[in-house]
C-alpha cells in the first residue's frame, strides 16, 4: 500500500498547522493532525450544493459558499445553476486557494476557472453582515459540522445568533444548507429556536440506508413554507 506523502503545508495566523497529503490518487487535508477533508468520497459535499440549488429558481442567482475545501461543493453548485449565476466563495487561507489552483484542481474539474466564481479571503460572517438580502442560496461546509467545529470562530454559524445573521443576508425565499458529519441535536434546537423551516437529509456514503452517512441540513427563512 502507498504511504502518505506531504504535498504542502500552511499555518494559520493562530499557529494552526494545515497539511495537504497524497496517497496514490487520494488527497486529504489535515488540521492540527485531524482529518478535515478527503477526496476519497465527496458525495455528501456535492449533495449539499445539489439539494440547496434545487430550491433556487432565479435565472441569475447569487450564491455564497463558506469554505472552498477541495472544490467539490463549488463544482456541484456550478453544475446546478445557469450561466447567469454568480458564486462567491469565502476562503480565509490563501494556501487552500493555491492548492485548488494546483494539485487539487483536477479533482473537481477546475471550478476556480469558471468565470462565475469569485473567491474572497474573508470570514463568511463578515460577508453576511455586509450583505442584507443579497443571496439566493448559502452553502456552509465548515469544519466537520456543528458538533465538530475545529476553528472556534465558526461556532457562531450554528447558533440562533448566527442563524439570524444568515437570515438577514438571504434574499426573500432564499435557502441555506449546512454540511455535517453527523446529526446535531443542538443545531436542530437552534434552528427551532430561530423559527426556521428546516429538514435533515442523510447522505449515505456507500450503501443506501446503511452507515456511514453524513447529514445535510436544508433551512429556509422564518415563515417560509415547510421545506
Amino acid at each position: 500500500m502507498d504511504t502518505w506523502t506531504e504535498v504542502a503545508r500552511a499555518e494559520t495566523a493562530a499557529g494552526d498547522a494545515i497539511v495537504l497529503r497524497r496517497r496514490g490518487d487520494v488527497f486529504d487535508i489535515r488540521f492540527n493532525g485531524w482529518e478535515l477533508m478527503s477526496s476519497r468520497n465527496a458525495v455528501s459535499e456535492m449533495a449539499l450544493a445539489r439539494i440547496v440549488c434545487e430550491h433556487v429558481h432565479s435565472a441569475a442567482p447569487r450564491i455564497l459558499i463558506g469554505g472552498l475545501g477541495m472544490g467539490f461543493t463549488l463544482r456541484a453548485a456550478l453544475d446546478a445553476v445557469g450561466i447567469g449565476a454568480s458564486v462567491i466563495v469565502c476562503e480565509l487561507l490563501k494556501e487552500i486557494v493555491a492548492w485548488n489552483e494546483g494539485a487539487l484542481g483536477p479533482l473537481a474539474g477546475q471550478p476556480l476557472k469558471d468565470e462565475r466564481v469569485t473567491v474572497i479571503a474573508q470570514d463568511v460572517m463578515g460577508v453576511l453582515d455586509e450583505s442584507e438580502e443579497s443571496f439566493d442560496a448559502m452553502l456552509f461546509d465548515t469544519d466537520n459540522g456543528p458538533d465538530n467545529v475545529i476553528r472556534p470562530p465558526n461556532e457562531i454559524l450554528y447558533t440562533e445568533e448566527g442563524l439570524a445573521r444568515i437570515s438577514r443576508a438571504l434574499s426573500p425565499g432564499g435557502v441555506a444548507g449546512f454540511w455535517s458529519a453527523s446529526e446535531s441535536r443542538d443545531f436542530e434546537h437552534a434552528l427551532d429556536g430561530a423559527d426556521w423551516s428546516w429538514r435533515r437529509v442523510r447522505i449515505f456514503l456507500r450503501s443506501p440506508n446503511q452507515e456511514p452517512f453524513h447529514v445535510i441540513y436544508l433551512a429556509g427563512q422564518p415563515l417560509m413554507e415547510k421545506l
